[in-house]
């Protein structure tokens, strides 16, 4: 894991978090329910390894009324009947734009359409928004090693 590299969270400059607000509005303003959009990230995150984020979206989730036996099995979300089928292809999809080196067609047209089946052109793009700005956090960080809060 490695001794966080900033230490100081108020050392991200203003512009940064007026941009990510307006993301999140745009992701958020879209139609698409606030639980998908939750467990989306949390799939990245999961993927990805970022545990401030993992233990962020935990907390977020769980405030906002998610059951411990969604929370604790969407990392196997394929094996569990907890998921609905447009949330299982709002994760689908969150693996593969996570995961666009492991495969030739990082996207297949398959998981595309199953996420259409569900979800229309503005909500697909709030969705797709959401995934790459949580990894754009998850990468950041990656980088600087930022840990998880240790108030247990």
């Amino acid at each position: 894991m490695g001794q966080a590299r900033i230490t100081d969270p108020g050392a991200t400059p203003p512009e940064l978090r007026q941009a990510v607000n307006l993301i999140y509005k745009a992701a958020h303003s879209a139609g698409v329910e606030p639980a998908t959009l939750e467990l989306v990230h949390m799939r990245a995150s999961q993927i990805n390894g970022c545990a401030p984020c993992v233990d962020s979206g935990a907390k977020a989730m769980r405030k906002n009324g998610e059951t411990d036996e969604r929370l604790f099995t969407i990392a196997v979300w394929r094996e569990t009947p907890y998921f609905t089928e447009p949330e299982r292809a709002a994760l689908a999809l969150a693996e593969y734009a996570t995961r666009l080196a492991d495969q030739p067609d990082p996207v297949p047209d398959e998981i595309w359409d199953e996420a259409a089946k569900h979800y229309d052109q503005k909500q697909l793009s709030a969705i797709v928004l959401w995934i790459a700005t949580t990894n754009f956090f998850n990468r950041l960080n990656a980088a600087t090693r930022t840990q998880a809060p240790q108030n247990w």
